[in-house]
């Protein structure tokens, strides 16, 4: 199901130059990228890999790098903000099983020390929730997409707040977007972040919801809903 339509400029990634900034080629021409994941992101950001970017004005950057070329030539949406509105037109559209008949009442919502992204209004009343991406493949099929690749501490914060916001009786959930081709399932990268992976169960066991969706863009900048629910394993604690 067709979620957004993105203007798309096939391009070359070259290297990462810092956090926020890549360097890629376009039209035989080195260009820098914006890039809206902090993770690290290694499985895709390798010299030469087929990449997608879209224009963009103002700022130090002429692009951001949306996406990577990956299984069947379709997209993995790397790109945060694309990630959201393909999201957020999914749950206008009613095409999410576990927001069937919700509606996003406000982003960006102070909890704590946090802010978490998203306050949904639903027929059994609001949820909290916070929404993370999930870019990392897994599996001995490549049928897992992970979270997080890296440490964070950031992560691990906002999983705490919704724990305390379940165990103070109000509804709260983190949902993942697996952002490739071909993923079925979300399960926590341990080696990534241990704690995140130990505090994702410590969420479940709290009456945290835990979902997951996948999406991916096709050649011609359509971004798909693939999966609207993933199977969620988390692992176990010993």
């Amino acid at each position: 199901m067709e979620l957004l339509r993105l203007e798309t400029v096939p391009c070359t990634f070259l290297k990462r130059l810092n956090r926020f900034v890549a360097l890629v080629e376009v039209e035989g021409e080195e260009r820098k990228a914006l890039v809206t994941n902090t993770g690290r992101l290694e499985e895709f950001m390798v010299p030469g890999r087929k990449a997608f970017c879209t224009p963009k004005s103002g700022g130090k950057t002429d692009f951001v790098l949306v996406a990577f070329e990956d299984l069947n030539k379709r997209g993995a949406v790397i790109d945060t903000r694309t990630q959201a509105k393909a999201f957020e037109r999914a749950v206008e559209l009613g095409l999410v099983p576990w927001l069937r008949d919700c509606r996003i009442k406000r982003r960006e919502v102070t909890v704590g020390k946090s802010r978490l992204d998203y306050l949904f209004e639903c027929p059994g009343g609001e949820i909290y929730a916070e929404m993370k991406s999930a870019v990392l493949r897994g599996g001995n099929k490549g049928e897992y997409a992970m979270y997080p690749d890296c440490p964070s501490v950031r992560g691990r914060r906002h999983i705490m707040e919704l724990i305390e916001l379940s165990k103070a009786g109000k509804r709260a959930m983190i949902f993942f977007i697996g952002a490739m081709p071909g993923v079925e399932k979300f399960m926590p990268y341990e080696r990534g972040d241990p704690e995140i992976a130990r505090l994702l169960r410590e969420a479940k066991k709290a009456g945290v919801k835990i979902h997951a969706l996948s999406l991916s863009l096709l050649p011609d900048g359509r971004v798909v809903l693939d999966r609207p629910s993933l199977e969620i394993e988390l692992g176990e604690d010993f």
